[in-house]
């Protein structure tokens, strides 16, 4: 099983998100995509569901001289979460990466301002959100997203991503209402991998599908 696309996998992914919440009580839902690549993945998800879009930033904390080794991540609302278990292994600490967090905050805020403009965060208080990505690794980004969501006061929680090892799905079933994820390969490697095309998703793809979403 392979998705040929992120818009693809997203239309297949509303379809379990659609089952999954059919049987529940109404609470104002919201779909958030994790820019930039679970927009496209959100996109559809919530145009399936005929609920607003929105982003939720998160910027992942690279290991030094690692880049894609997640040494932990921030998000909306001041919330980070670290992996200490990859820190220990390089003998460091939170502050010893307070150079690349300041940077990352940069990177989030920017991305606020290309997105959002001068909007803020969106009001998650009270209501059901399906926390969109297109795929999960190590879960460093959605394990902060979820918190984050915590702490903003969204009342249910769910997470929906086309892809994810068996592992981090496990560890991160128990933060959330519902984990929604078709496809959970023992040889996972990568979340490219498992996608026949996985260009990297630009600002401007972000910015049309949050105005379509909006119209």
């Amino acid at each position: 099983m392979r998705f040929k696309n992120r818009r693809a996998a997203g239309k297949q992914l509303a379809e379990s998100v659609n089952l999954s919440l059919a049987a529940l009580p109404p609470l104002p839902t919201m779909v958030l995509g994790v820019p930039r690549g679970g927009v496209p993945v959100a996109y559809e998800v919530a145009l399936a569901l005929h609920v607003p879009l929105d982003i939720w930033l998160v910027r992942k904390i690279g290991m030094p001289h690692q880049e894609e080794l997640a040494a932990g991540a921030i998000a909306d609302g001041g919330v980070e979460i670290w992996n200490e278990d990859v820190l220990a292994y390089d003998g460091l600490k939170p502050a010893d990466l307070a150079a690349t967090v300041a940077r990352e905050r940069a990177e989030l805020e920017r991305r606020r301002h290309v997105y959002c403009g001068d909007h803020r965060a969106p009001d998650v208080r009270g209501r059901r959100i399906v926390l969109v990505d297109d795929g999960i690794a190590t879960g460093a980004s959605l394990f902060a997203a979820i918190a984050s969501l915590r702490k903003a006061g969204a009342q249910e929680v769910y997470v929906a991503v086309p892809v994810a090892p068996p592992d981090t799905r496990l560890r991160m079933q128990s933060l959330v209402e519902v984990l929604i994820c078709p496809l959970q390969p023992e040889n996972f490697r990568a979340i490219g991998i498992w996608y026949d095309e996985f260009a990297q998703t630009s600002d401007d793809e972000v910015i049309e599908l949050l105005a379509k979403a909006r119209q």
